[in-house]
C-alpha cells in the first residue's frame, strides 16, 4: 500500500472519530438537559442555535484532497512550473502549508491555468 494511501486512511479515520466524538458530546449534552430546569434547558438550546448559526458551514471550504488532486492534475498535464509557482504565491513551500481558509482562491486561481 503506497504511503499517499496510507496517509489518506488516516485521514479518514481522524473524520470517522471526530463525527463519532461531536455525536458523543451532543448525547452527553442532551443527558445533561434531561436534568436541567426548563427555562435554563430553553437557554442554553437558544445559546446552542446561536453558536451554530455564528459558525460558517464547514462543506463549503474545499477540503486539502481536493486541492490537491486539482493541483496534481495540472501537473500531470506539464504545469508542474506554474503549480509550484502557484504555491509559492500564497506565500507557501507547500500545499499543506496554505491555510484552509485560502484553498477556494487558490483552486479559482488553479482553474485559470
Amino acid at each position: 500500500m503506497s504511503k499517499t494511501k496510507l496517509a489518506l486512511d488516516v485521514v479518514t479515520d481522524l473524520r470517522n472519530l471526530a463525527g463519532s466524538i461531536e455525536t458523543l458530546v451532543i448525547a452527553l449534552e442532551s443527558n445533561q438537559m434531561d436534568s436541567v430546569a426548563p427555562i435554563e434547558k430553553k437557554e442554553a438550546k437558544e445559546n446552542k442555535e446561536s453558536k451554530k448559526s455564528a459558525k460558517p458551514p464547514k462543506a463549503t471550504l474545499p477540503t486539502l484532497e481536493d486541492v490537491r488532486a486539482k493541483l496534481a492534475a495540472l501537473s500531470q498535464d506539464g504545469k508542474q512550473v506554474q503549480v509550484k509557482e502557484l504555491i509559492t504565491g500564497f506565500g507557501a513551500k507547500k500545499l499543506s502549508d496554505i491555510p484552509v481558509e485560502k484553498y477556494p482562491e487558490l483552486l479559482e486561481e488553479a482553474e485559470k491555468l
